[in-house]
């Protein structure tokens, strides 16, 4: 009795291969390739290096637009320094991959002045044998921050692989413009609250009852315009 022969398995069929897996290795292995080249290329010396910078100052002289006369008094400044922390994510997408952390040193001062220039009639008034005087002055007023490029500087700055590829191939002066102008307003603010307007006012009135006493005058009265 002949028995059949059995079947033969039959071959597998292949799964259906998954276009975008390799899609998704292959950028992935060409973005660490580009990180790479990126390292290689920062670590070689100037003279070897094909992206090297050289630095030419082509600017033109300084032109005076206007001159403005003042008349007001300096009466204290105050020197501050703050630590900007300035952190950028992008929504989806982790920290190494996208997005960016700036930790800025920024050092300035603020003057505090006394202006002069509206003391009109009846601001000094005087006893008739001129040995008392009264003089009204008004509070001191805050400057803008002047914040000293010279020791305002990036202390550490923490890039994603994206940020660092971008900032290779083109430059962004907006990021250094928002800084600055972050670290003056939070010096300005600083400012405001520290008492240095208070500091110039008590100044001014040691000021003018000096100079008014030099003139001859034994009683000296200063009193101020408007509220702080």
């Amino acid at each position: 009795m002949v028995r059949p022969e059995a079947p033969e398995d039959e071959p597998a069929s292949p799964r259906p291969r998954r276009p975008g897996v390799r899609w998704i290795a292959f950028i992935v292995v060409l973005l660490a390739l580009m990180y790479a080249v990126l390292q290689a290329v920062h670590a070689l010396p100037h003279w070897l290096d094909p992206f090297s910078e050289k630095t030419k100052d082509r600017s033109g002289p300084a032109v005076l637009r206007s001159i403005q006369n003042l008349s007001r008094y300096e009466a204290a400044t105050g020197n501050f320094q703050v630590i900007v922390d300035l952190e950028k994510d992008a929504r989806f997408l982790p920290g190494a991959i996208r997005g960016q952390r700036t930790l800025f040193v920024g050092t300035g001062s603020v003057d505090a002045y006394v202006d002069f220039s509206g003391l009109g009639n009846g601001t000094v008034t005087t006893d008739k044998d001129r040995t008392s005087v009264t003089i009204r002055l008004p509070h001191a007023k805050l400057e803008k921050t002047n914040l000293d490029p010279k020791r305002s500087y990036v202390f550490a700055q923490q890039r994603g692989l994206f940020d660092r590829i971008g900032q290779f191939f083109s430059s962004n002066p907006n990021q250094q413009q928002q800084l600055y102008v972050l670290a003056a307003q939070k010096i300005q603010d600083a400012a405001g609250s520290s008492g240095l307007a208070e500091r110039a006012d008590t100044n001014t009135k040691q000021m003018i009852m000096n100079l008014l006493r030099g003139l001859g005058f034994k009683t000296v009265t200063v009193t101020y315009a408007t509220s702080p």
